[in-house]
């Protein structure tokens, strides 16, 4: 049975009302897999990005939302925060290239605020650059280690580099800050069943999925299978 990645557009991204929206959750295409087996094959889906504000904490959004709320000091101004915005549109327009050029000039202005070297990293991958992808998703790590939604971006491009055991280590690292930020536990569980054929740490990851995001039918029969092919 062959699997293979696919790529599918998500649905439409949070906005924030504080100076720089980490909007890269909603952005562009998430990678994915498919088969032709009974039993759904794992496909990656969107969650609720984190919001970067004013000083540097982190904590659970409190209005019913899943997601968390990562607060930073940008040290920017009204023409950075209206060039990311610029960017943001271009990049839900499919302009990458051209929402590069203003992200890079936006992180020039503002080199210690996250969100816009996760959507240049976002970017980059859409425009076949990884390695300057990896490298932007490593300095939002070095400014917000286990960011979660940077985690989660550089986990997907780890993997499909390749680079499996760098991808789990990613995950793992942020879910022990995040533990339950549910979009890395499906991406974990994903990576550790189809690229790693380890069942009970994908099965470990699912539950955690399937017990955050309950609606989530599809998971559910991955659990199932999992709980078969294991004799639990």
């Amino acid at each position: 049975m062959q699997k293979t990645d696919k790529q599918r557009r998500p649905g439409p991204c949070a906005r924030s009302r504080a100076l720089f929206a980490a909007v890269t959750m909603g952005l562009g295409f998430l990678a994915g897999c498919t088969t032709g087996a009974k039993v759904p094959t794992p496909v990656i889906v969107e969650a609720a990005p984190p919001v970067v504000e004013e000083v540097t904490t982190i904590a659970r959004l409190g209005d019913g939302r899943e997601g968390f709320v990562i607060q930073e000091v940008p040290g920017s101004d009204s023409e950075s925060a209206n060039d990311f915005e610029r960017a943001v549109v271009m990049m839900q327009a499919g302009d990458y290239a051209s929402a590069s050029t203003v992200l890079e000039k936006v992180i020039e202005r503002t080199p210690g605020v996250t969100a816009p070297y996760i959507n240049l990293a976002i970017a980059c991958r859409h425009n076949g650059k990884p390695e300057l992808a990896e490298q932007h998703l490593q300095k939002a790590l070095e400014l917000i280690p286990a960011h979660p939604v940077a985690s989660n971006e550089y986990g997907l491009l780890l993997r499909k580099a390749g680079r499996f055991a760098e991808a789990r280590g990613i995950y793992e690292k942020t879910l022990l800050t995040f533990p339950d930020y549910s979009p890395a536990h499906k991406n974990l569980g994903i990576l550790c069943d189809i690229y790693m054929k380890d069942l009970a740490c994908a099965l470990e990851h699912y539950e955690s999925y399937s017990e955050a995001v309950p609606k989530d039918e599809q998971v559910k029969l991955w659990v199932a299978d999992l709980r078969v092919r294991l004799g639990r």
